[in-house]
């Protein structure tokens, strides 16, 4: 793991300088990004007609919701812009922080959200298999939790909401837990099945679940630390500029483009990969296995975001470097280049 340390720097006679570009390319790329979010729920989930139909691309007629959703981008980029200006001389840094900061619940919410989600999946599940839950709950109810769209409406969605409002009342980096959990989920599976001879399949999926989560939303992190398995040849030997320089391209050109490629890959269409199974709350056919397929089609969408905002803040912390500014970073890693 990296460890990072404030580079000790006097700002007193440094003049900072307006960066417009920079800071508005970046805020701009992720008010684009929450504005497609928007409108992805908007279009497949309360069926709006979506922004097609301005665009030509829909023989649906120009309505009220096509006028508003397309009013959503042109909101977005204009408070990215406004926000760019009012910046002015401030540190490219600051954003940087700020973004950081925005990311950092964002993971910490989705760290709450799996941990619950996944207990209590698995309490319904294992009530099921042992045949117990009619006695808790009645038949009917019984009955329902059985069915993905119930249970992912009724039981998952409030307890999104928790694990949200959890992360807005916490401070510590869930995900790390993520590991501790893994190891003993998978112990829980050794322990029962060589010494009660008991397994079943929604103790796999437990597994399967907090991994996925722990290595898709611990990538933005790895990123922030620099803690990543990199191969170089040059990039060791290079001045900070210049490495600054190396970042801010290949934060654009090959890490914005992977997130927009997943994005618009698994969000473009209802029939997406990332749609599709989060639209009918898709499960395993793994008999009592856990409910959560559709939750782990959303994993690569909370990549993708976390990670674009990720990619912004370096754009902003290098770019930063680039110009000289004050109070730059200085990772030391033990990783082998």
């Amino acid at each position: 793991m990296a460890v990072t340390q404030d580079i000790a720097m006097d700002d007193s006679s440094y003049t900072y300088r307006p960066a417009p570009i920079i800071r508005g390319f970046g805020w701009c790329t992720l008010a684009v990004m929450f504005a497609f979010l928007i409108n992805n729920v908007l279009t497949f989930w309360w069926g709006w007609t979506g922004v097609a139909p301005l665009l030509g691309m829909s023989d649906d007629g120009i309505g009220w919701q096509a006028i508003v959703q397309a009013a959503i981008y042109v909101g977005a980029v204009f408070i990215a812009l406004k926000h760019t200006r009012d910046r002015g001389t401030a540190p490219l840094r600051d954003d940087s922080a700020t973004v950081t900061g925005w990311n950092t619940f964002f993971i910490r919410a989705a760290f709450w959200v799996v941990f619950l989600v996944g207990l209590a999946d698995m309490a319904i599940s294992a009530l099921r298999v042992e045949g117990m839950l009619p006695e808790l709950v009645g038949e009917e109810m019984a009955s329902n939790l059985g069915r993905s769209q119930f249970r992912g409406f009724y039981v998952h969605g409030p307890i999104v909401l928790i694990g949200i409002l959890l992360a807005a009342v916490t401070r510590t980096l869930g995900f790390i837990w993520l590991a501790l959990l893994v190891v003993v989920a998978e112990l829980a599976i050794v322990f029962t099945r060589f010494v009660f001879s008991y397994e079943q399949a929604y103790m796999g999926d437990l597994v399967r679940f907090w991994y996925a989560a722990l290595f898709l939303f611990a990538s933005a992190y790895t990123l922030l630390e620099d803690g990543h398995v990199r191969v170089d040849v040059f990039y060791a030997g290079f001045a900070r500029r210049n490495k600054a320089l190396v970042n801010s391209v290949g934060s654009i050109l090959l890490g914005m483009t992977l997130c927009w490629t997943v994005i618009l890959l698994g969000m473009w269409s209802k029939s997406s990969i990332i749609n599709s199974p989060i639209l009918v709350y898709e499960v395993t056919q793994s008999g009592f296995g856990l409910y959560l397929k559709y939750f782990m089609a959303g994993f690569l969408a909370v990549f993708a975001i976390s990670m674009m905002m990720q990619f912004v803040a370096m754009l902003f912390e290098a770019s930063a470097d680039r110009r000289g500014e004050p109070g730059g970073r200085d990772l030391n890693t033990d990783i082998i280049h």
